[in-house]
């Protein structure tokens, strides 16, 4: 614990420091920042260009899948997808796959029965 002395010089030299000036709310945000957004991978794909993606095009090391019906998450390794379903399994079809073999939502109609996948991004 820095003693009274201590405290009152670093109070001292931060109030000496130069603050740097804060951007307005309404100023248009710098070059740099959107760059830096359009060259993050996350911003490849939309989710529905992700679904058609086929397993050996994601980058990713973990998929998580959810559904949207009974907020049920299920989570693979893309080797471990890859080595169940092949490089040229679409990954909408492995999901539905996954969240399929483990549904608890059994009515009894083909068109209510199933989960529902929804991908998300970990």
């Amino acid at each position: 614990m820095p003693t009274p002395k201590q405290m009152e010089k670093l109070a001292a030299e931060a109030a000496r420091r130069p603050t740097p000036p804060a951007a307005a709310p309404d100023a248009p945000l710098p070059a740099e920042y959107w760059e830096s957004v359009l060259k993050d991978p996350r911003a490849e794909a939309t989710g529905a260009q992700m679904r058609r993606r086929h397993l050996s095009e994601i980058q990713r090391h973990v998929l998580r899948i959810s559904c949207r019906r009974c907020e049920r998450t299920v989570e693979i390794q893309t080797a471990d997808a890859v080595r169940l379903y092949g490089g040229n399994a679409v990954l909408k079809d492995v999901a539905q796959r996954l969240l399929d073999n483990t549904c608890q939502q059994r009515t009894g109609r083909h068109e209510e029965d199933g989960c529902w996948p929804a991908f998300e991004t970990p």
